[in-house]
């Protein structure tokens, strides 16, 4: 809620009285904060962002590819994981990017991930849950994150059953992989760091 407060303070010359401030309250919703800024461009969410402890989750287990990729599942894969250049096209075969277009990619990747994970968890998170949870999202794509058992586990204030549903994730193609395994174990530990 702060950076709604230092936003609106921003846009207006830095006087934002409590009557202003009632005044947004009622007119100003988050969502709508959230939506209003995204279109401009600027990477500012009023709820919670992806720490760097969560980025460095996310880029040990997503190394860093300049050349598309298979990963494993049929998926063309570039960059830091991304599998949808910000316009929407998929990676394909044969793709090639460059270490700034990854981190680009990347950081798109984050803001929709962190997005998607703001639209379905309805429970106060800690950062290190949400960093988890991003994690999970960016690797498993919002549709399946959206409906798992997790958040429903996670919005009914379960948290060590939500907790448990990081350790389902760890198949490809109905395949356990080893490395699906330690990134689950790592994302549900700082999960339940709190």
């Amino acid at each position: 809620m702060r950076t709604i407060v230092d936003f609106l303070r921003r846009l207006s010359s830095g006087k934002l009285t409590q009557k202003r401030n009632d005044a947004a309250d009622k007119k100003f919703n988050i969502a709508t904060a959230y939506d209003v800024v995204d279109k401009l461009g600027v990477a500012i969410d009023p709820r919670m962002s992806i720490s760097s402890i969560g980025i460095n989750l996310i880029t040990n287990f997503e190394d860093l590819k300049l050349k598309a990729y298979d990963d494993g599942a049929n998926v063309w894969t570039i960059g830091f994981g991304t599998t949808v250049y910000p316009n929407g096209v998929r990676v394909n075969k044969g793709d090639s990017c460059t270490k700034e277009q990854a981190i680009s990619f990347f950081q798109y990747d984050l803001r929709r991930f962190q997005k998607a994970v703001h639209e379905v968890v309805t429970v106060p998170l800690s950062q290190k849950q949400f960093d988890a949870l991003v994690s999970l999202a960016y690797n498993i794509g919002t549709n399946a994150f959206k409906s798992s058992t997790l958040v429903k586990y996670l919005n009914s204030l379960d948290y060590r059953n939500a907790a448990d549903q990081f350790l389902v994730w760890n198949k490809s193609n109905g395949k356990v992989l080893k490395g699906l395994v330690r990134r689950r174990e790592a994302e549900r530990h700082l999960f339940l760091k709190r």
